[in-house]
């Protein structure tokens, strides 16, 4: 199979895997999976053959599920990787808030300082020790790109199934 560095970067997003992880699989560099993925690089012979195999195995019909629930709701909201912020997926009308295509990108960037704050106070809320819901006060973040407006969200856990967690955020208002 012959990957581009769109399918390669697809492939690796829906898998869940960081770029870090697959460099550590394939014994290259974070930047060289990097490269790969813009196509300033492309993966020798033996290093595609090897991420056919990383990546034949069929993602989790699960995580797909989730996947497509949020890409599909009528509510504002959006799923991320609970420990690296990286969106996962969004739901139309959270997209339709963003001007750019976030899919794969850490969004923590683009937090408010209250939604900073709420972050800070997870390990004494128990969040990493199976709490799985929290509202929290977004405030603004005064981004053009990926606007945050005051309101209210809701914060829910999705154990995923490479063992990582994902993060649902929906808007209440």
């Amino acid at each position: 199979m012959l990957y581009t560095g769109r399918a390669l970067k697809r492939l690796r997003l829906l898998r869940g895997f960081k770029q870090s992880h697959v460099a550590e699989l394939l014994d290259v560099t974070q930047a060289t999976v990097s490269r790969w993925e813009t196509g300033v690089l492309i993966p020798a012979e033996d290093q595609r053959a090897t991420l056919e195999r990383l990546f034949a195995r069929p993602a989790s019909t699960a995580d797909a599920a989730v996947k497509r629930l949020v890409e599909t709701s009528t509510a504002r909201t959006h799923l991320i990787c609970d420990h690296s912020h990286r969106l996962l997926a969004a739901s139309p009308l959270r997209r339709s808030e963003w001007r750019r295509d976030l899919l794969g990108t850490p969004m923590f960037r683009y937090a408010s300082d209250a939604i900073q704050q709420a972050e800070g106070t997870l390990p004494d809320l128990g969040w990493y020790d199976g709490r799985t819901t929290l509202v929290v006060e977004t405030g603004p973040n005064g981004c053009d790109d990926v606007p945050i407006v005051a309101s209210r969200v809701l914060w829910e856990r999705i154990p995923l199934a490479d063992g990582a967690t994902g993060r649902l955020v929906t808007t209440l208002m």
